[in-house]
């Protein structure tokens, strides 16, 4: 029980250790401020699209 304990903790550790800077990255990249610049560019790249079927 203690070895299985020791396992997942220690998964969690290396996990932590790993995905945080990435997450930190990606925190400071894209903050809060700048998410309705970077949802409208994306609304605006979705709408401009030619319609593919349009003849």
């Amino acid at each position: 029980m203690f070895s299985l304990l020791f396992f997942v903790l220690l998964i969690q550790f290396f996990t932590y250790w790993i995905f945080e800077p990435l997450a930190f990255f990606l925190e400071y990249i894209l903050e809060v401020r700048s998410f309705p610049i970077i949802a409208l560019i994306g609304l605006v790249f979705l709408f401009s699209a030619k319609n593919i079927e349009q003849n």
